[in-house]
């Protein structure tokens, strides 16, 4: 038997299929490689030494993915192919609507019609509305994206189809700002247009690709004025999918977990760090703050420590060494 993994060479995916490949897992990998790169697929072998399947489809091609669950026995789904940029996702909503929920659509009827019922699937803190945090699972709930609409709706069409038939296993992983890369420096973020995450472009100022990095507000209620958010490891990420995987491996139910830290770092804090793990200074000019953009955004990950078994381990030096790691042996990207 053999877990599917959708969008698996993306950047959670490679690191969640070299996981479970050393745990013993056969893999297999669905991925349409329009925003990855068949050479992730090379590294993940050279990490691991282990062998797996991998299909170049995309997920809205019912007759391609019929194909993939008629030739493997496959006995669970991680599903994490979808569009994830927030910009473009306001800019292109129906290209996302139509990606990411008619995608997962089409995955789960044919899960459906080859008796494969269980399914983590990656969602995402943008799910929640508030800006209270910590965040629970039980804080209210309202993206003000269509990347976000969409994370949420899929969260909302698998609990219905849980509550239709409760043979399913489900989990919904929301997790905060993955950061880091493997501890090889082989996979990591690869972010070859301008980077919409903090870390990669630091790490791209680092090196040399990028001038400076804009610090988006100042001005901000918090103890330094910027941003305040939660980073984790991506490796500790991958980990939480396993571990969310065993639980319904052996589980019929529907159930969703934050996997975060539980800290809150600022924009600062994260800059100052990497300057101290790599000996590299980051310049930096500050900006207006963008809109819609909190204060502090944070997660209370006790749920998934409780009942899953999970937590985040490895800190902030870790996150930054291991991107710098990265960036250094991938300048260019794969």
């Amino acid at each position: 038997m053999a877990i599917l993994v959708t969008g698996g060479t993306g950047y959670i995916g490679s690191h969640t299929i070299v996981e479970l490949l050393n745990e013993g897992y056969d893999v297999v990998i669905v991925d349409n490689l329009s925003n990855s790169k068949i050479e992730v697929l090379h590294k993940i072998k050279q990490i691991t030494k282990k062998d797996f399947k991998f299909y170049e489809v995309d997920i809205l091609c019912r007759e391609a993915l019929e194909e993939i669950f008629k030739k493997n026995s496959i006995e669970a789904v991680i599903h994490f192919a979808s569009l994830k940029s927030v910009g473009e996702s306001v800019a292109k909503p129906l290209m996302y609507y139509n990606n990411n929920i008619v995608g997962t659509l089409v995955l789960c009827e044919v899960m459906n019609r080859y008796n494969v019922k269980k399914m983590v699937f990656s969602s995402s803190a943008t799910v929640y509305k508030g800006s209270d945090s910590p965040l629970t699972e039980d804080s209210e709930l309202g993206a003000t994206n269509p990347y976000g609409n969409t994370k949420l709706m899929i969260e909302q069409i698998l609990r219905d189809i849980y509550m239709s038939n409760n043979s399913w296993g489900i989990t919904l992983l929301r997790y905060f700002n993955p950061v880091g890369a493997h501890e090889s420096g082989l996979i990591g973020e690869d972010s070859v247009d301008t980077p919409n995450n903090l870390m990669p472009y630091i790490t791209q100022v680092a090196i040399g690709k990028r001038k400076q990095l804009n610090i988006f507000g100042d001005d901000y209620n918090t103890y330094d004025g910027t941003g305040i958010r939660d980073y984790v490891h991506v490796v500790d990420i991958a980990k939480g999918h396993l571990k969310a995987l065993d639980e319904i491996l052996n589980k019929n139910q529907c159930e969703v977990y934050n996997l975060g830290t539980g800290k809150g770092y600022s924009v600062l804090d994260i800059i100052y760090q990497f300057t101290e793990s790599t000996g590299i200074d980051i310049p930096y000019t500050v900006c207006n703050r963008r809109p819609g953009d909190v204060a502090i955004c944070y997660a209370d990950s006790t749920s998934a420590y409780e009942k899953l078994g999970w937590k985040s381990e490895r800190n902030l030096d870790d996150m930054c060494r291991d991107s710098w790691k990265w960036q250094v042996l991938n300048p260019f990207g794969y």
